[in-house]
């Protein structure tokens, strides 16, 4: 006789171990958690809102603790890098560095204009990002000192390239200046040159004075 407590395989019918258990103390912690950050939340936004600026919709995002100050770039931005240049989308409509922009890989966030990204990376959020807090290195004496060295050195360099320049300049400027004159010499002096040639030509007493001068060939055409 089949016994009625177990299933058509003998399996009793009471196994369900299988079924999810739900842990109530968890879930009630959880719950109050959840809670907890949505009442923060509500309250950093309405400080945001006293400031002026717009509410988050999401939680707050749990930034890394910063491991350094914050530190100069050392590389250019570029932002000007495809300035009049045709670009073509790759990824419309989605999110990513195929967007049009500027792209931050590291918050994986895009911006239109380079007011946005230069806010961006500038900001707080973007600085935990990369593990750097918002505080400055004090700078010793001898950081100072060798960097008003490094300056000073930069200045003389470009003062010098500057007066080169301007040398080289004014010798240019001369030289032209001198090749105009000499231009305008000449000229005055062939055109005295051809008024007193026409003025023997046209006189027949003056052939013997125009021979002696050089100019024999401007006889009279009459025949």
């Amino acid at each position: 006789m089949t016994d009625k407590s177990g299933g058509a395989y003998g399996v009793k019918a009471a196994d369900t171990d299988f079924r999810k258990k739900w842990d109530k103390e968890e879930y009630e912690a959880k719950a109050k958690k959840r809670d907890a950050e949505e009442k923060e939340r509500m309250q950093d936004n309405e400080e945001r809102l006293k400031q002026g600026k717009r509410p988050r919709k999401g939680p707050k995002q749990d930034l890394p603790k910063p491991t350094e100050l914050m530190k100069q770039r050392e590389g250019a931005l570029e932002l000007d890098k495809n300035l009049n240049k045709t670009m073509v989308v790759q990824n419309p409509g989605g999110r990513g560095s195929g967007q049009p922009g500027f792209f931050c890989e590291t918050c994986n966030r895009t911006y239109k204009d380079t007011t946005g990204y230069l806010d961006h990376i500038n900001s707080r959020a973007h600085l935990r990002a990369i593990g750097q807090s918002t505080r400055l290195e004090r700078s010793t004496l001898e950081q100072v000192r060798a960097r008003i060295n490094l300056l000073r050195e930069k200045t003389k360099e470009t003062t010098s390239a500057k007066a080169y320049d301007f040398d080289q300049r004014l010798a240019e400027v001369r030289d032209k200046e001198a090749a105009i004159r000499e231009e305008k010499k000449a000229k005055k002096k062939a055109e005295k040159e051809k008024a007193l040639a026409d003025q023997l030509a046209n006189n027949p007493e003056n052939n013997e004075m125009a021979q002696l001068m050089g100019f024999g060939g401007f006889g009279s055409s009459k025949k």
